[in-house]
């Protein structure tokens, strides 16, 4: 059994226009969602055996915060820029790719990629996953390469606006 977390990055900052898409941090707000996330995260009861970010600055900011917040050492984390605007074919290739004997990822990165892609894992309807929202997804697979559409089914699904 695997499962797979899914953390679309936190709130980011439109407040410097010439600033490219990929260098855009955090703001307030996502400063204040991520921490409060990862709390949330950790009274679940799931250890991630790995992390991964899209490199773009806000999903690997909220990554470092939520890492903090759960106790996943920040060197450990691993980086990949093929999640960076990622449609949901290139997510499932990454989850196929993804390395043994690891069971649990939590993986940080964009939409529409990421509600696209959880849409076609577990057969869902999910509207929108909001800044720093999570989909938890568990999947009745012994590797991750054997991952396909329809495969997963819904643990949970969380985000900062939901009534705690």
């Amino acid at each position: 059994m695997k499962t797979l977390i899914l953390v679309r990055h936190a709130k980011s900052s439109w407040n410097e226009p010439g600033l490219n898409d990929f260098s855009r941090p955090l703001n307030e707000r996502g400063k204040r969602d991520a921490p409060r996330m990862g709390k949330r995260f950790k009274e679940k009861a799931l250890t991630p055996d790995r992390l991964i970010s899209s490199s773009a600055k806000r999903a690997f900011d909220t990554c470092i915060i939520i890492a903090g917040v759960i106790g996943f050492p920040e060197k450990n984390i691993i980086t990949d820029k093929n999640l960076y605007h990622a449609d949901e074919e290139q997510i499932l290739s990454i989850v196929q790719d993804l390395k043994e004997p690891d069971d649990v990822i939590m993986m940080f990165g964009h939409n529409p990629g990421f509600t696209d892609f959880a849409n076609r894992l577990m057969n869902i309807h999910i509207d929108n996953i909001p800044t720093c929202g999570m989909v938890a997804c568990a999947l009745p697979v012994d590797k991750w390469s054997h991952v396909n559409w329809g495969s997963g089914k819904l643990i949970f699904f969380d985000f900062p606006k939901q009534i705690d």
